[in-house]
């Protein structure tokens, strides 16, 4: 044996990291568009705001770039229990570009930030294409990434991802909730499941009261297998609802919106209420999916509880005009989207009630 020391005997490997980035380099031109420029030295992504100077003009009057960063928490770990890498990516685009979507924004490109205990070319490449997946879906670039090798911090098999996303409102269409008025309706955009929040719940749930396994089938979820469910993708609305805003190029029919992420129902929609009003949900008002009834009697855990912690059905919240929303529920469910009124906006103090 060698002397001398290297980074791969320290537990880093160059060469593995040269072998992830050319297994991943399709998937990540696979979401590049027009505005993405090239860029030799590979250092930073380069992203114009529009590739033709009149067409930006027109777009664009008063641009205002939005911001977004997140991860996607513990669901990472149920990733790894099965070796399942393909769908976690797509999480991590989705907590993103759907926050941003609350602003009225559209999403213009994506970087993430993987960091391993130990870099497998395969795993990395499977990674990498969901988060490609969630960039086409939500129609924004992927223009670039850094993996981080860390077995020091990192115990063998854990791994951790986070995302940073930029977009683009025209200063004069953001949506702040400042127009929410009493006698709008709120409309509820149906969930894929958990989404990507609750999860250290689930996991004591799952396998530490009730000795789960990921591959176990279920009579409770329609004889669906648990880790199926368990790591469902969040479902990503950019399109849906961009598509809905370029449709009311005059009137501000959306007042406000919320992602349904951690502190479900209750604690995302307050944060776009006005101080004088208040959200009435009707939690009748919605089929629930049957992961969290199952959550909910395995625990058990109190329903308001499971409110405050899930989403419950419901991803993404629009607020609207009351004279529009027949409409607009009508749009969004011809773009393919499950569309539910759960609620109206009353008189109140900014807070949201369950009923």
């Amino acid at each position: 044996m060698s002397k001398y020391i290297s980074y791969e005997r320290s537990g880093v490997s160059i060469d593995a990291g040269d072998q992830s980035l050319k297994q991943i380099h399709l998937a990540v031109a696979s979401t590049f568009g027009p505005r993405v420029m090239e860029s030799r030295n590979g250092f930073a992504g380069l992203f114009r705001l529009d590739y033709d100077e009149k067409l930006f003009k027109r777009n664009y009057k008063s641009p205002v770039l939005v911001a977004c960063t997140d991860g996607v928490g513990s669901k990472v770990q149920l990733a790894g229990k099965i070796k399942k890498f393909d769908t976690v990516g797509i999480d991590l685009v989705a907590m993103n570009v759907n926050d941003m979507l609350v602003q009225g924004a559209e999403p213009l490109f994506f970087l993430d930030y993987l960091a391993v205990h130990k870099l497998e070319p395969k795993i990395i490449a499977e990674l990498v294409k969901g988060v490609a997946a969630g960039c086409r879906e939500a129609d924004c670039a992927l223009i670039g990434g850094e993996t981080a090798e860390m077995p020091d911090t990192y115990t063998k098999g854990d791994f951790d991802m986070a995302g940073f996303t930029v977009g683009v409102v025209e200063r004069k269409k953001i949506i702040t909730g400042r127009n929410i008025r009493k006698g709008d309706v709120i409309l509820g955009l149906a969930s894929s499941g958990l989404h990507s929040n609750g999860y250290s719940l689930v996991r004591n749930i799952c396998f530490k009261r009730t000795s789960l396994k990921m591959t176990d089938v279920l009579d409770e979820l329609d004889g669906a297998v648990l880790g199926d469910v368990l790591l469902e993708p969040t479902r990503i609305y950019v399109r849906p609802i961009v598509k809905l805003l370029g449709q009311y190029k005059v009137k501000q029919v959306v007042h406000g919106m919320a992602h349904i992420t951690g502190g479900g129902l209750p604690g995302n929609i307050v944060r776009v209420l006005p101080n004088d009003c208040n959200a009435v949900i009707k939690k009748s008002s919605w089929p629930k999916h049957k992961v969290f009834t199952f959550l909910q009697n395995a625990g058990p855990v109190e329903e308001e509880e499971m409110f405050r912690v899930f989403n419950m059905g419901i991803g993404f919240v629009l607020i609207v005009s009351e004279d529009f929303a027949n409409s607009i529920a009508k749009k969004l469910t011809r773009f393919g989207e499950r569309v539910y009124t759960i609620g109206r906006i009353t008189t109140g103090a900014g807070k949201v009630v369950l009923k």
